[in-house]
């Protein structure tokens, strides 16, 4: 939407033509690509466009389904013991999970599966964090080669000020760096910033709510003493939807 407002406003103004300038795009997608590669190793600049990927690509399961899916496991776990979840694993696509249910069925110490969870999240935030920096670092790198750009033009176009026919041309292909610059910043980089923050921050609850889950059916407790014990990782209003659903 936030495009199609800005094509929109260009082709109403001047026509969309006026706003494209290969060498002011060069400038500014170059110079942010290029100080971005200076600033991060590239394995890890190509690793957050996969992070930003899955972002999008790939939605998390709701918390309140997570939640019964642990309650669910735990009526397994009691009824025909630990070993039975083995047969959940193979309807398991997210490999967090599958990995704490095969702990806990081979047997590992309580404390040794949350060690090891612990240790798997602690992963995934960092490589969160990692992602959401390098994005950060893209959003304040964008406006400044936009400004660079706009000096580049005013200094050529300083130096042909015997022809003032050209000034205007040349003062509207120096603002166009400061366009680009602003509008992939603001439209791009720094909303992509605040979507991988906020998607680390669903994910390390959904992961918190496993751990907690796989710990308390390992721990042999009963499913509704499961089920009100990972309700306290969710507000109060939204405990309601797990309530009627038992209901």
């Amino acid at each position: 939407m936030g495009f199609g407002l800005v094509l929109w406003s260009m082709a109403s103004s001047a026509g969309i033509g006026a706003f494209v300038d290969v060498p002011s795009m060069a400038i500014v997608f170059g110079g942010t690509i290029a100080a971005t590669l200076i600033a991060f190793p590239l394995l890890k600049v190509m690793g957050v466009m996969k992070v930003i990927k899955k972002t999008f690509l790939y939605p998390l399961p709701s918390v309140h389904a997570e939640i019964e899916r642990m309650v669910d496991f735990a009526y397994v776990a009691r009824r025909e013991g630990l070993l039975a979840l083995e047969e959940k694993i193979k309807d398991l696509k997210d490999s967090f999970l599958v990995k704490g249910v095969r702990l806990v069925v081979d047997g590992f110490p309580a404390q040794t599966v949350r060690d090891i969870l612990g240790i798997e999240l602690f992963g995934m935030q960092t490589r969160h964090q990692s992602g959401k920096k390098i994005v950060d670092q893209m959003g304040a790198m964008a406006p400044s080669f936009g400004m660079i750009g706009t000096l580049i033009g005013l200094i050529a176009m300083l130096k042909n000020l015997d022809d003032p026919s050209n000034i205007g041309t040349g003062m509207a292909i120096a603002l166009l760096t400061t366009f680009y610059g602003a509008l992939l910043a603001n439209m791009v980089f720094l909303p992509l910033a605040v979507k991988l923050d906020a998607r680390q921050k669903e994910e390390t609850l959904m992961r918190e709510i496993m751990i907690e889950g796989i710990a308390s059916i390992q721990a042999g407790d009963k499913p509704q003493m499961i089920k009100e014990k990972l309700k306290s990782f969710i507000p109060p209003k939204d405990r309601k939807v797990l309530d009627e659903a038992k209901k």
